[in-house]
């Protein structure tokens, strides 16, 4: 994101967007799933070129400069990332999705279980190299690394586990799950100072974690607020978002306790739905279908979709239009265009 774009998305963040707006502001999760289609690009050569990943995203940020890429110049490598510091096969294909073999098989496995070192462990290394080399093209271009990054505590475990395999340990075995998400996030807590240490343009912690929403609210309480809790106050940052676009009501009502105040959340719940039980002080970053609309509608449809989404609202501010998630394969550039203009519309009315 560029200074000016930052400036803006912490006035939204802070609620402090009183002035009127030219356009509401239009954020949108961007990653391997779209990225490389939208350019022309095979995914393994996204993920193997530093070239072809910063011409990616080069390209879609002068394409489109009013809106908000977040987290901007993402270095990742799928959900292989953290987990593979764990010692899983990770699995790679030309132009589809890698994906994470489990390698805990038995819940006694996990007691052997070490903190992973971020700086020499699994693609952790690769990926804060890629930034680095990086970086001064990025701010040639007036953007800056804005966020550490990282799947959440829930999300790197069930991938070590298996994700039906997590989700049953939360009953059977809560005291090795509980293990496990101790080890996770002592590695989560490391990984995410070392890359707020390593760029001092850091303000923001992102962190993904759809198992949450598979939690009923005991269960949250217990094996997901803590944890995150404790990553998101590891260091001093402006802003402090989560991604969650599964089941999102139980995550919703704790996101004061954690510390959150960015929320991209799945399109199934209204905006209403969700700032009602989050209060005041949290952005709210949706809430457009990724695949049905964006993705596979009409920019028609996708105007339709945002009038209908803010309409919920009474107050705009505090709101990123976007879609209720990241955003999905295949999204052309016209539904973009048409999510902007849909902003630009229902900012310019009395």
């Amino acid at each position: 994101m560029t200074d000016p774009q930052w400036q803006a998305f912490l006035r939204v963040v802070q609620g402090e967007q009183t002035q009127p707006l030219d356009q509401l502001p239009v954020g949108l999760i961007i990653d391997s799933p779209w990225l490389p289609g939208h350019v022309g690009m095979k995914i393994i050569d996204y993920f193997a070129d530093p070239a072809a990943w910063f011409e990616a995203n080069r390209q879609v940020a002068e394409r489109w400069p009013d809106v908000w890429f977040l987290p901007g110049f993402w270095s990742e490598y799928g959900m292989c990332t953290e987990p593979s510091a764990f010692g899983v096969k990770c699995v790679w294909y030309e132009d589809a999705f890698p994906s994470v073999e489990a390698n805990l098989h038995d819940y006694s496995e996990i007691g052997r279980l070490k903190k992973p070192n971020c700086r020499s462990d699994g693609l952790a290394p690769f990926v804060l190299r890629r930034l680095q080399s990086c970086r001064e093209r990025i701010e040639e271009l007036g953007h800056k690394i804005r966020f550490a990054v990282a799947r959440g505590p829930l999300n790197v475990a069930s991938y070590l586990t298996g994700h039906t395999e997590f989700l049953i340990g939360v009953k059977t075995n809560p005291d090795e799950i509980h293990q496990l998400l101790e080890v996770v996030t002592e590695y989560l807590v490391d990984w995410i100072g070392l890359q707020v240490d390593s760029f001092d343009t850091t303000d923001g912690i992102f962190l993904l974690d759809d198992l949450i929403g598979f939690l009923r609210d005991d269960d949250f309480q217990e094996f997901a607020l803590p944890y995150l809790k404790r990553i998101f106050e590891c260091r001093d940052v402006s802003v402090r978002m989560l991604h969650n676009d599964a089941e999102g009501l139980v995550t919703a009502k704790h996101l004061p306790a954690m510390g959150v105040n960015v929320f991209n959340f799945s399109f199934e719940h209204t905006l209403a739905e969700i700032r009602e039980l989050t209060g005041p002080g949290v952005a709210l970053l949706g809430n457009i279908p990724p695949r049905d609309v964006l993705a596979s509608g009409t920019p028609d449809d996708v105007q339709r979709a945002v009038r209908e989404s803010l309409a919920t609202l009474e107050d705009p501010r505090s709101v990123i239009v976007s879609c209720g998630g990241g955003n999905a394969p295949g999204v052309p550039a016209e539904n973009i265009d048409a999510m902007c203009r849909a902003a630009s519309e229902l900012a310019s009315r009395p």
